[in-house]
């Protein structure tokens, strides 16, 4: 499972979307590439390689780091880097229509030395109206409970458009936010939780809010966000399923994921075994779960 930098680049694409909205996916990893509404331009960043090569990789079978790099397993340690290994795998296109697609990856010699389960996961996209809907649908058929953690990365541009202000866009909650953030510590979930920065429903961006790496939501209320400029372009985020939230960027790039998680990076000192890592659900033997979010880029994004 090396990790080449320009792996967000490389391999065969699929579009989907004629009208409203129109997506280029990857069938490496199930990665998106490109999301362009029909009344304006490329709301995804582009991935420039000398900044950051990615555009949204998807996360699977971790969100985050673990310990060392290693996940345990009944006593044993399997290699696992940060985010896990789906971003790097080929899928296999299993269906596609104009508006749809959808892929597969199941577990096999490459999956197995770093994540000993059986698996299925299937990725689908589908454009309704003008949203972009993604799920992530994962099946069970071993004999054990599969410990499973897995989230959104997109990276949308920052500012929005070539002449926008970076300090005018905002992220709106659809819900106050008054509790606390969680936030990166010596390589893991810091124990102690920070004072909120979002005022009531909004957070007002800057590069500030990144310089000790992403913000962590371990019990947001919201489960629909809103990023850009208020009466200007934005993107609207629906994630209900997923109960964890992530925000990164670097100071100074141009652009800002917005990460809906099931699960996150493991506390600092944590190295147990996977199925007791904080955000792990476990799907039992023979059964299946799904999440779904959506993004909806946004001509005139609503006022504060």
């Amino acid at each position: 499972m090396r990790r080449h930098v320009d792996d967000a680049m490389t391999g065969p694409t699929v579009s989907i979307g004629k009208g409203a909205l129109r997506a280029r996916i990857a069938v490496k990893g199930g990665q998106l590439l490109s999301l362009v509404p029909s009344w304006g331009g490329e709301v995804l960043w582009q991935g420039e390689a000398s900044v950051w090569p990615w555009h949204a990789p998807n996360l699977f079978p971790v969100v985050g780091a673990v310990a060392g790099d290693h996940l345990v397993h009944r006593g044993v340690r399997y290699p696992m880097e940060a985010h896990g290994f789906l971003r790097h795998c080929p899928m296999t296109l299993i269906e596609r229509t104009d508006e749809t697609a959808r892929f597969l990856l199941i577990d096999g010699e490459g999956t197995r030395p770093h994540y000993p389960f059986a698996f299925r996961l299937v990725l689908s996209f589908a454009i309704a109206g003008d949203r972009l809907i993604q799920s992530f649908l994962v099946e069970n058929p071993g004999r054990e409970p599969l410990p499973v953690s897995l989230g959104g990365h997109p990276a949308f541009r920052w500012p929005m458009t070539p002449d926008g202000d970076r300090l005018a866009h905002r992220l709106i909650f659809a819900e106050p936010e008054a509790g606390p953030i969680r936030r990166v510590v010596r390589g893991g979930l810091g124990p102690e939780p920070f004072p909120t920065p979002v005022i009531g429903r909004v957070l007002p961006l800057d590069d500030r809010l990144f310089e000790m790496s992403a913000i962590v939501w371990d019990r947001l209320v919201s489960r629909t966000i809103w990023f850009g400029i208020p009466g200007g372009v934005g993107i609207e985020m629906r994630f209900d399923d997923f109960p964890h939230f992530g925000l990164w960027t670097r100071p100074g790039y141009p652009f800002l994921c917005l990460e809906p998680w099931q699960g996150h990076i493991s506390p600092t000192g944590f190295d147990g075994e996977l199925t007791d890592k904080p955000g792990i659900v476990k799907i039992a033997a023979g059964e299946k779960r799904q999440w779904t979010f959506s993004i909806r880029p946004l001509r005139h994004m609503a006022e504060e």
